[in-house]
């Protein structure tokens, strides 16, 4: 008793976070709030909500590609799309052209591949033989700009990587931020901060303290990282610790030009 005390004693205060109690909507698809240990201090509680992508599917949509005349919100996006789920698709320039490589339906939406970001969350692949959707490292992983290999895609930076590096500076500018990443299962992970936080502490605290996670990319965030649940898939759970996630209490839905919505695969 007294050794296990002692070993507890010298854990990192990461590790003796507490683990998510995931609240399981459909099969496949489950969301949680982790309140991280004290060793992120400076990382809020994170809303996380884990997809399977054998059960659900990805798909990207871009206003002007939509022929829209402006950005929706994720409320309007929800409605126009009928997703179960959306959230924000990457960072924008102030006429909301989209940085980076965006793909919906396997045609570009986006600019040209942006040279100093490294991540590309890619999903619905044209070979029926690789995984449904992942979060690739431009680095390490190949993509064809000119022949994707998957039908939706989204640039912006590489977080975290499979070895552990954050790949984000150490700057100290926080923000509310939409993290997208893998699992050691295949599932995706899709990350938004209760509150303000720093890239790089972020990616330390999920290293560390959330050990599910592989590789993680981290999209656009400030006033644009937002996540929705529709109210049809959440409705039983009402007062879950998510639940600002499905009423928008608490949370502002800025107009985005680009956003990844999630369904179920028929």
């Amino acid at each position: 008793m007294v050794f296990l005390l002692a070993f507890l004693l010298f854990l990192p205060a990461s590790v003796l976070a507490q683990a998510p109690a995931w609240d399981h909507l459909a099969d496949g698809l489950a969301v949680a709030v982790w309140t991280p240990g004290e060793a992120c201090r400076q990382v809020p509680p994170l809303y996380m909500v884990k997809i399977d992508p054998e059960r659900f599917r990805f798909a990207t949509y871009q206003f002007r590609h939509e022929r829209l005349e402006a950005p929706l919100t994720l409320p309007e996006w929800q409605q126009r799309t009928k997703a179960v789920m959306l959230f924000n698709a990457g960072l924008f320039l102030n006429d909301f052209s989209y940085m980076g490589l965006l793909y919906s339906g396997g045609k570009s939406a986006g600019s040209a591949r942006h040279p100093q970001w490294h991540g590309l969350f890619a999903a619905e692949p044209m070979a029926p033989t690789e995984k449904k959707a992942r979060v690739l490292d431009l680095k390490a992983d190949g993509f064809d700009a000119g022949k994707p290999a998957y039908q939706e895609a989204a640039q912006a930076l590489m977080l975290l990587d499979r070895r552990g590096t954050p790949r984000v500076r150490q700057s100290g500018r926080a923000a509310q931020q939409t993290v997208v990443a893998e699992d050691r299962s295949g599932h995706i992970l899709v990350i938004m901060s209760k509150g303000e936080a720093p890239l790089w502490e972020l990616a330390v605290c999920l290293r560390d303290g959330f050990r599910e996670v592989t590789h993680a990319m981290a999209m656009d965030g400030g006033a644009s990282s937002d996540v929705l649940i529709g109210s049809s898939l959440a409705g039983a759970l009402v007062g879950a610790a998510w639940q600002p996630l499905v009423d928008g209490k608490g949370l502002s839905h800025t107009p985005l030009p680009a956003v990844i919505g999630v369904f179920p695969r028929r």
